[in-house]
């Protein structure tokens, strides 16, 4: 299977039940866009884990094709196929007897490289998450806090340098401080990989922080809407999804929609001297309008001032607030939504 050519995913009709008549998945499609961070989310027992671990054939489907790159993954060796695609799971999976280095060296070992290469890659990796090879290469599991073992899975995951990464609940096991950082340091590192990801979490702060794109899964495996994160919050595809996402949806938006320059009002009254290195109550062009309004609040005039690079080009008042956040609103492009709602059911079922 040659992922790399077209890391697209796509899932056709997919169904997985089990021997005692339960549906996990039921006819699923969807097509996991290239280079991007799609997140599975939905109630527990939407079948989110069970989609993603059909991709890798961790759980075989009962009817259905899955495709990587254009190939059906159903006809490859599934050794193969988990060799050619990362894989991050809650609490890291490490091998607890196994040092750092050798952890993140388990595929590359598998495919064959030499021990330079294989040392080369460790230590890149391990700089690429943020931990210091002279001080952690040698260390054991046990030695690391949480998020250092997260680390070290998304390093391990990366090591081949697979074009597909799938990730079932990397962060759900950490303190929310860490969670919160390893979602930064995530995000960051995403935007300089561009993998094709495929996330699974139960959280909606993380998945609008996280994903691209949104599939809204209900129970049953029956997907509800399948949008960026700001349609999704904006404008839910049925009582469904907007029951899953909460009645905060809108203040979650603001998590996903950047200042833009349009938002900004002339700075009508700054001294001759003002500058952005000496102006302490400031944002950017690009903070997000969720940031932007906690920075407005701490202010005591009402008023911050925007900047971008060094210079100060604005600033943001309440009112332009709210005008930001009326454009971000949805105006015309209708959701996706892939069946009928059975709303009452549903929500009985949550």
């Amino acid at each position: 299977m040659d992922a790399s050519a077209d890391p697209m995913i796509r899932l056709i009709d997919v169904t997985k039940t089990y021997g005692s008549g339960s549906v996990a998945v039921d006819h699923l499609s969807l097509d996991i866009p290239r280079g991007q961070v799609t997140v599975l989310i939905g109630p527990s027992g939407c079948g989110k884990t069970t989609s993603l671990k059909m991709i890798n054939r961790l759980i075989e489907p009962t009817s259905g094709h899955i495709e990587v790159g254009g190939v059906d993954v159903l006809a490859a060796d599934p050794v193969k196929l988990r060799r050619e695609i990362g894989y991050v799971i809650q609490n890291s999976g490490l091998f607890p007897h196994r040092t750092v280095s050798d952890n993140v060296a388990t595929v590359p070992r598998l495919l064959g490289w030499d021990k330079s290469r294989v040392r080369q890659r460790v230590d890149e990796l391990l700089e690429l998450v943020g931990l210091d090879p002279s001080s952690y290469r040698d260390r054991y599991p046990q030695q690391l806090s949480g998020g250092q073992r997260q680390r070290v899975g998304v390093a391990r995951a990366l090591a081949a340098d697979p074009p597909v990464l799938l990730m079932d609940e990397p962060f759900g096991a950490v303190d929310p401080v860490q969670r919160t950082r390893l979602q930064q340091e995530f995000r960051a590192l995403q935007d300089t990989l561009q993998k094709t990801v495929v996330f699974v979490t139960h959280d909606i702060e993380e998945a609008v922080r996280l994903g691209d794109k949104l599939a809204v899964l209900k129970e049953g495996g029956h997907l509800a809407q399948f949008d960026p994160p700001a349609w999704v919050l904006g404008d839910p595809a049925s009582e469904f999804v907007a029951a899953f996402v909460g009645d905060d949806r809108l203040v979650t938006r603001l998590e996903v929609t950047p200042l833009e320059t349009q938002d900004v009002e002339p700075a009508t009254h700054l001294s001759s001297d003002a500058s952005a290195p000496n102006v302490r109550s400031t944002i950017r062009v690009g903070d997000t309008l969720r940031r932007t309004l906690q920075v407005l609040m701490d202010s005591p005039t009402g008023e911050v001032l925007v900047v971008e690079g060094e210079n100060i080009v604005g600033m943001v008042t309440p009112g332009s607030l709210h005008r930001a956040v009326r454009r971000s609103l949805p105006a015309a492009e209708p959701a996706q939504e892939s069946e009928p709602d059975e709303t009452a059911e549903a929500m009985h079922e949550q």
